[in-house]
């Protein structure tokens, strides 16, 4: 009887792990509560469809609570006291009104979480408070005179995080690597570098092909902000990432980290 009785648990188990999430993934129990913003105003990644499905996903098996919008008008004091973390997914553009901006800052004060992905600092170029929460405004990547995507290896700095415990030292990769318009690294504390020895990272917005950004290239790093938590990775572009374990497992980590839900120890840099 009583192997009978852990078979029906397992089997109970493993279907409420499995069972398909829509735009809203609320498992019974939840430890905390995500919402997903991936509104664009300017170029837009075909991957998105891919990064909601597999962040809610990861909801699922891991059993927090995944709420998915492209509509600012989410951006209440109300609507996102029910959130632990928003996490934008490769917005672009000014995707926010002044009254939406400000309910964001409020609840980012108030010990909100904030993740970005990709395309996250490709947004809101014209709210300094928000360029100083993503750390850092995007710039250019290849794609004029060398490939768009490249592989390349990134070597992981930090190795007491979340979003980097799982992760390799040097973690070789395909991506859209991101040159930005500032270095953050004085500024937050630098997880990951891609290594410009191992591609070709001039940028598309000069001719000949604008300039990296040296030895020190950033392309995750996380720190407080303004009285909450944020945490911001580069990585993402393709749909077919959104598959990959590794990737997966970073940004798990990382929104697990701007959640409060696991160690947050990332303070500036020396």
């Amino acid at each position: 009887m009583r192997l009978v009785v852990r078979f029906v648990v397992a089997m109970v188990v493993a279907a409420a792990l499995t069972v398909p999430v829509g735009s809203a993934a609320v498992a019974s129990g939840s430890r905390f509560s995500a919402l997903v913003f991936s509104k664009t105003a300017a170029f837009r990644h075909d991957s998105i469809p891919a990064g909601v499905a597999a962040i809610q996903q990861l909801g699922a098996r891991h059993h927090f609570r995944v709420d998915a919008t492209e509509d600012a008008g989410a951006f209440t004091d109300a609507n996102l006291a029910r959130y632990d973390v928003v996490i934008w997914l490769s917005t672009t553009g000014d995707v926010l009104d002044d009254a939406q901006q400000a309910a964001f800052e409020r609840y980012i004060r108030a010990g909100g979480g904030y993740a970005g992905i990709h395309a996250a600092s490709d947004t809101e170029y014209d709210w300094a408070w928000y360029g100083g929460l993503v750390g850092a405004y995007f710039r250019d990547h290849p794609g004029a005179v060398n490939p768009q995507f490249q592989v390349a290896t990134v070597n992981v700095l930090a190795r007491d995080t979340a979003a980097t415990r799982p992760l390799p030292r040097r973690w070789q990769r395909e991506e859209e690597w991101y040159n930005f318009r500032t270095n953050p690294r004085h500024t937050v504390r630098v997880l990951a570098e891609v290594d410009e020895r191992t591609y070709d990272p001039r940028g598309y917005s000069v001719p000949e092909g604008s300039p990296g950004m040296g030895r020190h290239h950033p392309v995750t790093w996380c720190q407080p902000y303004d009285g909450g938590r944020a945490f911001y990775t580069a990585m993402g572009h393709k749909a077919e990432y959104y598959t990959d374990p590794l990737l997966l497992a970073h940004l798990l980590g990382g929104i697990r980290m701007a959640a409060g839900v696991t160690r947050f120890n990332c303070g500036r840099e020396n």
